[in-house]
């Protein structure tokens, strides 16, 4: 087991550098504690969940930088971020179940881009016959 395990984590347009490291459960966002920085709830639990999941909840102390994005994805990249380095912390205990629960695959959806002619990506202008 190492001491000090780093992963990126992705998200929309979201990326979280994580460093884990065995501690009493402390998580860092940027510089906040995450019930600061992500002041809704159900973001909270998005980014606790892996802990849950592998029933670790108070063993590793997270230090996460989050760029880019909305608030949602940043809480989905962290999330993203964390159950990497939980699986390269110790891949026998806890890959398996992440994997399971679908927390090591990118969720590989963005935002549509806009096409020229059209308001947004697929709003056309209203048709006119005449």
């Amino acid at each position: 087991m190492a001491e000090k395990v780093y992963a990126t984590g992705r998200r929309k347009n979201s990326t979280a550098r994580v460093w884990l490291s065995p501690g009493r459960g402390e998580v860092i966002v940027n510089g906040k504690p995450v019930d600061e920085y992500f002041a809704r709830p159900t973001l909270e639990l998005i980014v606790k969940k892996p802990f849950e999941i592998t029933d670790t909840s108070g063993q590793f102390d997270v230090n996460a930088t989050v760029v880019g994005g909305g608030i949602s994805g940043q809480a989905g990249a962290l999330r993203h971020g964390i159950s990497r380095a939980l699986a390269t912390f110790d891949v026998e205990r806890y890959r398996a179940k992440l994997k399971t629960a679908g927390f090591l695959t990118r969720d590989p959806r963005m935002v549509e881009r806009k096409k020229y002619g059209l308001h947004k990506a697929r709003k056309r202008p209203q048709f006119s016959k005449r």
